[in-house]
């Protein structure tokens, strides 16, 4: 027997993976690429139907409407059972299957939290000019696209020209204005195109590209880790700044939103070149806030807690895995990149009047366990 509801596209992951017949579907489905439903907890709280958009095209609305029509009619894979195919309630002990527990919540009619919808508010940045790094995919591609289906017009910046070439089609078709600049932003010869891709006056810069480290802490860290990872996450992030501070003085104002992140206010979230990166992009954020706020600057940071981004993590140390991953035992569930948008454009706009200087910790609430 099925929930009394059926499941459907728009059912919650965990929904499937909780119901009888749905979970020893989607456990068979995985199965056959080598994959387990631990794969799936960091997204566990989205429609199934949102995996079509996530998993760019692995996971098509064909394969959606084949398990939504194998659970309506109770097609659960031979060797399985129904009565007892559901995984159980108790939590896994194995921090290393995923980022967090799977809530222990066994009744098939429990209520779910409504899913967030992106809300645009038109006309939101009407009359600006906003750089965007790291504009091709993930926060980047999300913050991007808001920024210019609110009026806003912005110029992409990224390092590969597809991405932005898919981007751009996607939102020159809304009619949105974009710019896109292949570009390495610890370039000083590059910063200053972009600079001047924006046309002689730019009212907001989302510094958003950043790359991961590999979780080793000092005692394993390699020179060629620190370098790379300071020189993107710091130095680009610098760079940029200080390319559109005299523009945003010389007009009497401007926004500047840079992405730290969870490792920006915790020791735990990440490897020590990642950690030590975020906690200086803090105070490049909170410095030029306080030097510029009397100028009509405002400069705030956005501190990410887990989201689905195409940045991947990489553990090259076992003790920073086995430490990672157990601090990860509170994380809460992965956000979607446009939830991480919402909060950057927040900060960014006018909507943010009369905050500067602070890093708003947009992490699901990982910050207060």
């Amino acid at each position: 027997m099925s929930s009394t509801k059926p499941l459907t596209g728009d059912s919650s992951i965990k929904t499937w993976l909780e119901d009888p017949v749905g979970a020893p579907i989607i456990r068979d489905l995985l199965a056959q690429s080598g994959q387990d439903p631990d794969v799936l907890r960091p997204v566990q709280r989205l429609a199934l139907k949102r995996l079509v958009k996530l998993s760019k095209g692995r996971f098509p609305q064909t394969m959606v409407d084949e398990l939504v029509a194998r659970a309506a009619a109770g097609d659960v894979p031979a060797g399985a059972s129904a009565a007892s195919a559901a995984p159980t309630a108790e939590p896994t002990a194995e921090p290393a299957a995923g980022p967090g527990d799977l809530e222990a919540d066994a009744s098939a009619d429990a209520v779910e939290s409504p899913e967030w919808v992106e809300r645009i508010d038109r006309g939101r940045f009407t009359g600006k000019t906003v750089v965007v790094t790291g504009a091709g995919s993930g926060i980047g591609r999300a913050t991007a696209s808001r920024i210019a289906r609110e009026g806003g017009r912005v110029v992409a910046v990224d390092v590969s020209q597809e991405r932005l070439d898919d981007l751009a089609e996607e939102l020159r078709a809304g009619d949105a204005e974009v710019v896109t600049l292949v570009a390495d932003i610890t370039d000083d010869a590059r910063v200053a195109e972009i600079v001047a891709a924006a046309g002689g006056r730019i009212d907001g810069l989302a510094n958003i590209a950043g790359i991961m480290d590999d979780m080793t802490p000092i005692g394993e860290l390699a020179d060629a880790v620190w370098e790379r990872v300071m020189r993107v996450n710091v130095d680009g992030t610098m760079k940029l700044m200080r390319a559109v501070v005299p523009g945003m003085l010389a007009q009497g104002f401007g926004s500047i939103v840079n992405t730290a992140s969870e490792a920006a206010l915790r020791g735990s979230a990440a490897g020590v070149a990642y950690t030590t990166s975020k906690h200086a992009v803090v105070g490049l954020t909170k410095s030029t806030a306080f030097m510029y706020g009397p100028s009509g600057l405002r400069v705030n940071a956005v501190a990410p807690g887990p989201t689905i981004t195409n940045i991947e993590a990489t553990f090259a140390s076992p003790l920073g895995a086995q430490r990672v991953r157990q601090a990860m035992a509170v994380l809460p569930d992965a956000a979607e990149a446009e939830a991480l948008a919402a909060s950057i454009t927040f900060l960014l706009s006018d909507d943010g009047v009369n905050i500067n200087g602070v890093v708003l910790a947009s992490d699901g609430g990982w910050s207060a366990a």
